[in-house]
């Protein structure tokens, strides 16, 4: 994995460190995200990593527990696993000392789903020193493709 972030303190003393093992992060980003967690609406999801890189980043999420009315899987649902996969990875892209910040997202429903498991298959298309732009490819667990989002953040120093 090729990413910008370098550890800051060991991984026992990570605040958040049974969330992060639980959601998938691999330990060497547990220093990263060990202050704030993965943020509540990740975990109520559950979404689970299985890759994490600025490049790529993939990441499973239920159908039970966010259907909407109709019984299937809720659009906003395919969003949020989206907007989580490319803030992830635009984060790891800015590195230390600097943050995303999603300034614009967009999805196409492809087709529903109303049982399973979703992958979200994150992989970048821009990564500059100002902003990130990210591909995002949701499919069902036979590959077909359920939606397609893009998500392009920007990148600043994080004021101290």
């Amino acid at each position: 994995m090729m990413d910008n972030f370098t550890p800051g303190q060991p991984a026992e003393e990570v605040r958040f460190k049974d969330e992060l093992i639980t959601a998938g992060v691999p330990e060497q980003l547990h220093d990263w995200l060990g202050e704030f967690g993965i943020g509540a609406l990740v975990v109520k999801m559950g979404i689970r990593f299985l890759e994490m890189s600025p490049e790529r980043t993939v990441a499973t999420m239920p159908v039970e527990g966010n259907t909407q009315v109709a019984g299937i899987l809720h659009g906003g649902a395919h969003v949020v696993l989206a907007e989580t996969l490319g803030s992830f990875a635009a984060g790891m892209h800015a590195g230390p000392g600097r943050q995303a910040l999603g300034i614009e997202v967009g999805a196409t429903h492809h087709r529903a789903i109303a049982a399973g498991t979703v992958t979200g298959t994150c992989t970048a298309i821009h990564l500059g020193r100002t902003l990130t732009t990210h591909e995002i490819v949701m499919t069902d667990e036979h590959g077909r493709r359920l939606s397609t989002a893009r998500i392009t953040n920007l990148i600043r120093d994080i004021n101290t």
